[in-house]
């Protein structure tokens, strides 16, 4: 992890829940409606950013406080002024991609991100709010179960922090690594890294996914 790095971002001093409303509320997002995206009730939603922002955020007009998240979205694309205040990791650079995927992620305290892997390298990096996150070498992967259909081979059975250790037996040998991601973290992720993060808070962060594309 790469504590600080991201200090010189303007939107370290400037975003907010407010602040992304004033950009971009009018705009229309999909979002995922559940604590985790391999729960039976998942679904999806769209919704405007403002909607989302009152009814998920806060907490307005939802008694039963449900939790729902603007995951893996472009919404940097929607909304430019939001991107003037981020800038690509160095690394991507000199790593041969000039394109990475970037996505937003911001939802309430609570949002699930179960264990699972990506076939690129990616750049966690927290904007605000904190994310506790936990990763497994691909070495482990016959340790953390994964599901066997083709639509979440890449996602284990597993739940992290409640484990059926009867079920799972080799999960509990599964030697991991874990970290608090704090305001202007980076987070390095291989590709194939098995990982977890669970939201402690009110949170916005930015994935970068890319491809290692020098000769050699």
């Amino acid at each position: 992890m790469l504590k600080g790095i991201l200090e010189t971002w303007p939107a370290l001093s400037k975003w907010s829940p407010e602040y992304v409303r004033s950009i971009c509320g009018s705009r229309t997002v999909p979002v995922e409606l559940g604590k985790r995206y391999t729960d039976e009730d998942w679904g999806q939603e769209l919704m405007t950013i403002s909607a989302f922002i009152d009814k998920y955020i806060y907490m307005l007009d939802n008694p039963d406080k449900k939790i729902a998240y603007l995951a893996q979205h472009d919404l940097l694309s929607q909304a430019p002024l939001l991107r003037d205040d981020i800038s690509m990791p160095d690394y991507i650079a000199f790593a041969g991609d000039d394109d990475p995927d970037m996505n937003a992620w911001f939802g309430p305290e609570g949002t699930v991100s179960p264990l699972h892997q990506d076939p690129k390298d990616n750049f966690l990096c927290q904007v605000f709010g904190e994310k506790y996150v936990r990763l497994y070498e691909e070495s482990e992967s016959e340790k953390v179960y994964p599901h066997e259909s083709t639509m979440l081979f890449n996602t284990s059975q597993v739940d992290v922090e409640d484990p059926d250790l009867e079920r799972f037996p080799k999960f509990a040998e599964a030697v991991f690594s874990d970290c608090i991601l704090r305001p202007g973290d980076c987070l390095y992720i291989p590709p194939r890294c098995w990982h977890y993060v669970r939201s402690l808070s009110i949170s916005f962060s930015v994935s970068f996914w890319f491809s290692e594309k020098l000769a050699g």
